[in-house]
């Protein structure tokens, strides 16, 4: 049986939604949070699969975001993650996908047993524009800095 740990995560989020619209292109900024669960599963010495659901709230934007993410052990108490982020958007308004698929990487320092601080960059892949006949985009990308703790 492989060694697992379960934690949970919280911090800031810094979410950034790009628009563009024939040519135009806007770009938001706003800051929220996120809390989270996460496991750890030792796949081998220094790679884990990292399972994740969290939960994200920026201003009127709410979304379950659920990362898959291998773990690789860089140096002692340094961690890479890099894989999918599946996103579901609570309140979305009318013309919106609610699914926001994307890539995330990330560090991580584990500065004791049960406690890592943490920053992760995911980049939104998916046009979440619906029904798109002006050929236009929009796209929700986020920055998250916080702490973890296993349990």
């Amino acid at each position: 049986m492989n060694a697992q740990s379960i934690g949970v995560r919280a911090g800031a989020d810094f979410a950034t939604a790009k628009a563009d619209f024939d040519g135009i292109k806007i770009s938001d900024n706003e800051t929220g949070f996120y809390l989270g669960l996460f496991t750890e599963i030792e796949a081998a010495e220094t790679l884990n699969i990292r399972p994740e659901i969290n939960y994200i709230s920026i201003k009127d934007l709410d979304q379950i975001q659920v990362p898959v993410l291998a773990q690789f052990g860089l140096v002692d108490k340094f961690n890479v993650v890099a894989g999918p982020s599946f996103g579901f958007l609570l309140n979305t308004e009318e013309g919106e996908k609610s699914f926001n698929f994307g890539a995330a990487l990330g560090l991580s320092f584990d500065f004791s047993e049960n406690f890592l601080v943490e920053g992760r960059y995911t980049l939104g892949l998916s046009n979440l524009v619906e029904d798109n006949e002006f050929d236009a985009s929009l796209k929700l990308s986020g920055f998250q800095l916080g702490l973890g703790y296993k349990f």
